[in-house]
């Protein structure tokens, strides 16, 4: 995959940076400290498969503890290790039916082995509540389950700081996304720092802080773990990547290029180096860098199959054309975004909240085009892929999906001439958006719907109102490219200069390295010149 792009993607000082991690030529993953009564001689290779499972380097990881079982028949833990991985990145989840099989079947060969210490069965027994009755029990309530007796594990060894750390993130994988506390995300993120205190290289302790973290209100308390993570293993490409998280939350777009620079030119499967372009797409385009970002666009049209075929890496190749003409406003672009030709092999209908994403992009292109039917088409088929999502039993992009069809049926009202209604519909869907979270995996919603809501109320001449409406978009999304300019937009036809001025100047500090592409930088130009 790399070999196509990577040179013109990536500047040689870059490459440059990108090696150092790697210049002794030694594997980093980070430091795990785990006991088992595993043979002494794979103890070694047990940690490390640790620290893999840790990173979510799940095939490499898979290969690890699978050498351990086949070195020592006898080590139960390697087969909870196996399943522990094939539950997959569980910021994505439910697992798949194959994976939910595998993981059963790994925990039976765990037990089968039977572990020679009470701890080992106990951490077996606790893996196994989120395999058991998989066909049966729906997944949150098998979650939940796990998510119990993690934490009556870490009760049970308070010593044994592994066990916290697996707490700490089924607490943030279990958290609720309606709940603006962030009771479990806190609680987890007080569970690592104890444990970052005395293990600062720990690759799952920065890791599952900067999940924590991941929220618009706590962002910065992740930017520590942000800038560590990488550092600490740096030969996982997700954990290249991870810092993005914080980086995007908090505007930090020239710290998330490069670091997931890094990760696409250490990712070694599409799990990884699509996760990694969808954050870098999302980065370039708030900056301006257009070119940049259509060399990743255009990466993503050659790719003939995907391997593994994952909700991640779903998503990323549906969100990256998608962002590419939302964010550039090309709406007759926008309106005709389709999985491309060389995606012919993948899957889609397994992933409808991935298809989706494309669908929304077509809706919100074809309304700023006025072709309202065209509109209405998208948001039938919006309908259509929420009910596979509600039989494929993933709530929370249902939900997603009902935000989507009253924004994009919004804007097809605006389309149709009744414009009360339409500002009241986008109102209700930038409220409910509000009322949510974006997912864990994604850089961000493709467009925040309570920016679009400023960008119906300029087009229905109410800067006054626009302008409240992209400073609380701002406060959630920093640094968008599209937030600024309508704040800044809003502000001067409403007549606020002093905003106007400062608005178009944070606008023109963000893309301080744009190629120039966006007639909108020269309008902000001209007004500072004249003001």
């Amino acid at each position: 995959m790399k070999a196509n792009w990577i040179s013109a993607l990536v500047a040689p000082a870059f490459l440059a940076t990108a090696v150092l991690a790697h210049d002794d030529g030694a594997e980093k993953l980070g430091t795990v400290h785990f006991s088992t009564s595993c043979s002494p001689a794979v103890q070694p290779q047990f940690e490390r498969a640790v620290a893999l499972l840790h990173s979510f380097w799940f095939d490499e990881g898979l290969k690890a503890f699978g050498a351990i079982a086949q070195a020592d028949p006898g080590c139960a833990m390697a087969h909870w290790g196996s399943a522990m991985l094939m539950y997959g990145n569980p910021f994505a989840w439910p697992p798949s039916p194959k994976a939910l099989a595998d993981g059963g079947a790994a925990v039976e060969r765990a037990k089968a082995a039977q572990a020679k210490s009470q701890r080992e069965r106990d951490y077996i027994g606790t893996i196994e509540a989120f395999y058991k009755d998989w066909d049966k029990v729906d997944h949150r309530t098998r979650a939940l389950a796990y998510a119990n007796a993690m934490e009556q594990l870490a009760r049970r060894y308070p010593e044994d700081s592994e066990a916290s750390v697996f707490y700490a993130l089924v607490l943030d994988v279990t958290a609720l996304p309606s709940d603006k506390t962030f009771a479990n995300q806190l609680k987890a993120a007080a569970i690592l720092e104890k444990v970052s205190a005395a293990q600062p290289d720990h690759p799952g302790v920065a890791h599952y802080l900067i999940h924590s973290y991941d929220y618009p209100p706590i962002a910065a308390q992740g930017l520590p773990a942000a800038r560590r993570y990488a550092s600490v293993a740096p030969s996982a490409a997700h954990a290249l990547h991870m810092p993005g998280h914080i980086f995007t939350r908090r505007g930090l777009w020239d710290e998330s290029i490069e670091t997931n620079l890094r990760s696409v030119a250490t990712s070694k499967n599409h799990f990884d180096s699509l996760h990694a372009l969808d954050y870098l797409e999302y980065a370039y385009l708030q900056q301006g860098r257009d070119s940049d970002a259509k060399h990743v666009r255009d990466e993503i049209d050659v790719l003939k199959t995907v391997s593994p075929e994952h909700f991640v890496t779903a998503y990323a190749l549906a969100a990256i054309p998608s962002r590419y003409a939302l964010e550039r406003g090309r709406w007759a672009e926008a309106a005709k975004v389709s999985p491309q030709p060389g995606e012919r092999d993948f899957q889609w209908e397994k992933f409808p909240q991935a298809a989706a994403v494309m669908v929304y992009a077509r809706a919100l292109g074809s309304a700023r085009s006025g072709d309202a039917p065209a509109v209405r088409r998208a948001i039938d088929k919006l309908q259509s892929l929420r009910q596979d999502m509600i039989e494929a039993k993933i709530p929370y992009w249902a939900q997603q999906a009902d935000i989507q069809i009253k924004v994009a049926s919004a804007w097809a009202t605006l389309a149709e001439g009744n414009r009360e209604e339409a500002q009241r519909m986008m109102r209700e869907g930038a409220d409910m958006e509000d009322a949510s979270e974006k997912h864990p995996v994604t850089p961000g919603h493709v467009v925040p719907a309570r920016e679009l809501l400023g960008d119906m109320l300029l087009e229905l001449n109410q800067p006054a109102l626009a302008l409240k409406e992209f400073e609380a978009s701002h406060k959630i999304e920093p640094g968008r490219f599209r937030g600024l300019l309508g704040a800044a937009r809003a502000a001067e036809l409403s007549g606020d200069k002093a905003k106007a001025k400062g608005y178009y100047a944070d606008l023109l500090r963000l893309t301080a390295k744009s190629d120039g592409q966006r007639s909108e930088l020269a309008r902000a130009k001209e007004f500072l010149a004249k003001n």
